[in-house]
């Protein structure tokens, strides 16, 4: 039983910053950040994910040393891992993303058949995630979370993104817990306004719902209550990647322990605050750090 089992493909990252000629190559996907912002809190993490021949080993030796359980990882001799190339803006504040490969996509029987957990965050790339796999994901689970960012990506022959919808909005029903960009929950709703989309998502019978804010900090919406979350301000800013995934990493590690969620978005907050002052998923600081900074927005004013 873990607490925390993150699904979705690994990728390889290529982030091209300002004032940088050269990029640089890390472990990209959501299930990375996720998961070493939940180890980080002391979390015991697993991750179900696929990739190719070309992942390398060093990798997979950090990931362990780190604590992330690797028995969820499919390797395709055969395949390619999934790769991204990132160009940032000068101001760090627009991205353009490009697919490179594709890893194949998980399937049901990709899963370890005694796979339990808390939680279960379905964390997609480039929808390789199916209904049919969150629905058995469902059953493994006391709380499913859903990240569907890649679910909403579509890509140009030249595998440029392009923003489209979520198809199959069954996927919603099945979820406890919603974090995505602002962006991103109105592709998946169709709305036009946060407000209006926070609501559609509340109405498929999502409890929990968390939209993401970028240097706006989060807007964390539960039952009749609306709060938003402040965005600690980080000592430098040197890559954005990643921040929304390490923000619900955050918040489950404390979720599963009955913590208060206003108190969860905080930690998620602060560790999403720790993440973009280095390139990658490097640099998470220490637990009491991440604390430290999450008491500091917890004590804001914050309920709107």
């Amino acid at each position: 039983m873990f607490d925390i089992v993150s699904v979705g493909h690994f990728a390889i990252d290529s982030i091209f910053l300002p004032n940088r000629n050269t990029p640089f190559i890390v472990l990209g996907g959501s299930v990375a950040y996720a998961s070493f912002a939940a180890r980080r809190l002391d979390a015991t993490v697993s991750v179900v994910s696929k990739v190719g021949g070309d992942f390398p080993k060093a990798y997979l030796w950090w990931l362990e040393q780190e604590g992330v359980n690797l028995s969820g990882i499919v390797k395709v001799e055969t395949a390619q891992t999934t790769r991204f190339e990132l160009k940032y803006s000068n101001n760090l504040s627009n991205r353009k993303l490009r697919l490179k490969s594709k890893a194949p996509p998980i399937t049901i029987d990709d899963s370890p058949k005694s796979l339990k957990a808390k939680t279960i965050h379905i964390a997609p790339i480039a929808g390789e995630i199916t209904y049919k796999v969150s629905k058995k994901l469902r059953s493994c689970a006391q709380w499913l979370s859903l990240d569907p960012q890649g679910l909403v990506r579509s890509f140009d022959e030249k595998g440029n993104v392009i923003r489209g919808s979520l198809t199959d909005k069954r996927v919603l029903e099945l979820i406890d817990i919603y974090k995505s960009s602002l962006t991103e929950i109105k592709a998946v709703t169709g709305r036009s306004t946060q407000k209006s989309a926070i609501k559609a998502v509340h109405d498929y019978g999502v409890e929990t719902v968390i939209v993401t804010l970028g240097m706006k900090g989060a807007i964390l919406s539960v039952e009749e209550n609306v709060y938003k979350i402040p965005a600690y301000k980080s000592k430098r800013v040197v890559d954005p990647t990643g921040a929304g995934d390490v923000f619900i990493g955050g918040f489950l590690a404390e979720y599963i322990r009955g913590e208060n969620l206003l108190w969860c978005a905080c930690v998620g907050s602060a560790a999403a605050s720790l993440v973009v002052e280095a390139a990658g998923p490097t640099f998470f600081g220490e637990k009491a750090e991440i604390y430290r900074r999450a008491h500091v927005l917890y004590e804001k004013e914050i309920k709107q």
